[in-house]
């Protein structure tokens, strides 16, 4: 992964935002659908994203702790009934505590692991794109983000790393062609199935 000097709450922001959108498009009779991401359904992959916020948000704030210390089990994540009030809740705060300068200055931490403040808002954006794009493939959606956002995402991951390396955090990068999509390139060099779950890359 390649570091960075930029900041970028406003892309956060933005993510945050169609994350929002994903999650108001979930009804109740969703959450055990398969999702891109093995071993884990929907309701799984929504709780993941209220303790990924909540883990981020306290990054950016630099308020260390157990939120901050231990890196997730997604498939284990449990949706709590009020869901639908928390998972808005949860983002706002994130986007809001990277608004912060000081969010991207200095160390902080995240899943158990060190870094400046410019990378893990870089990897809070990634995460954000990323699993938007899990759960709109889970309900059968386009991701819609602007291309600006998701380049910053792909130069952050691209070139890859060893899979040894990536072991624990993304599967083999799936072969795209290069002149697909950028969204399905940064599926693939993230390893995910661009063609999940129909067998065909969408024109």
């Amino acid at each position: 992964m390649q570091s960075t000097d930029v900041t970028y709450a406003a892309q956060i922001s933005t993510a945050a935002d169609v994350m929002l959108g994903l999650a108001a498009e979930v009804d109740d009779d969703m959450l055990h659908r398969p999702t891109p991401c093995a071993g884990t359904d929907l309701g799984a992959l929504m709780a993941h994203v209220i303790g990924l916020s909540e883990a981020f948000a306290a990054a950016a704030r630099k308020d260390l702790g157990p939120s901050t210390s231990t890196a997730p089990q997604v498939s284990e994540s449990v949706l709590p009934d009020d869901w639908r009030t928390v998972v808005p809740s949860r983002l706002r705060d994130l986007a809001a505590s990277w608004q912060r300068p000081d969010a991207w200055q200095g160390m902080t931490q995240a899943g158990g692991v060190d870094a400046p403040g410019a990378i893990m808002g870089t990897i809070a954006l990634s995460e954000l794109v990323l699993h938007g794009w899990d759960v709109a493939r889970s309900i059968g959606v386009d991701l819609e983000l602007p291309d600006g956002i998701l380049q910053v995402v792909y130069d952050f991951h691209h070139p890859p790393q060893p899979q040894n390396e990536r072991d624990g955090m993304f599967g083999p990068v799936v072969e795209v062609p290069e002149d697909a999509r950028l969204v399905d390139r940064l599926a693939g060099l993230t390893g995910r199935d661009p063609f999940w779950p129909h067998g065909t890359l969408e024109e």
